[in-house]
């Protein structure tokens, strides 16, 4: 099957019978618990930069609940399809303004950490920027190679995250004007 690179895409996940399924309200909760994490921590982060597409949202949840107004998001690919990925995560553009974050406190936010080898990218990278990057996940799995710094939960099953667990929505042909 040919992709475009960055197109939209679901992962239908309908099939698997063992899975972590959030909810929109358990999201709103989930939210609130991992901020409380890191505001009880010494790390008191600068800007939020969440990992597009999957952080986007716990990313806007925890800039609102920590109160940080600077925010910016990085868009990495590395998910095809449930339990299917590219070779390695790929940096997609628009990329983020590197020069602007040399020194800063970052909070790297993605909804989860799977391989965590699109987190280790992230972090990487702005490391090498110069900025002080600590990372916020929803979940962590196991096998992760990254140990993100605050996390919600821990599972080793597939997540249907509420924003992911619907088709993407598409135009409805609609019916040729009937003469009046």
């Amino acid at each position: 099957m040919t992709r475009n690179l960055g197109a939209a895409y679901h992962a239908d996940s309908s099939d698997l019978a063992d899975k972590e399924v959030l909810t929109w309200d358990r999201f709103g909760q989930a939210c609130r618990e991992l901020a409380e994490q890191v505001a009880a921590s010494d790390f008191d982060p600068e800007i939020l930069i969440a990992v597009a597409r999957g952080g986007l949202l716990p990313g806007g949840g925890l800039s609102y609940a920590l109160g940080i107004k600077l925010t910016d998001a990085i868009n990495v690919e590395f998910y095809t399809d449930v339990h299917e990925t590219l070779p390695d995560p790929v940096l997609l553009a628009p990329l983020l303004d590197t020069d602007s974050i040399a020194g800063k406190r970052l909070l790297v936010v993605d909804d989860v950490a799977d391989s965590g080898r699109t987190l280790a990218l992230v972090l990487d990278l702005l490391r090498e920027h110069g900025a002080v990057a600590r990372s916020a996940v929803l979940y962590a799995k196991p096998h992760s190679e990254v140990a993100p710094d605050f996390v919600w939960r821990r599972t080793d099953q597939w997540i249907v995250f509420p924003w992911s667990a619907e088709p993407p929505v598409t135009a409805v042909p609609t019916a040729p004007a009937q003469p009046g």
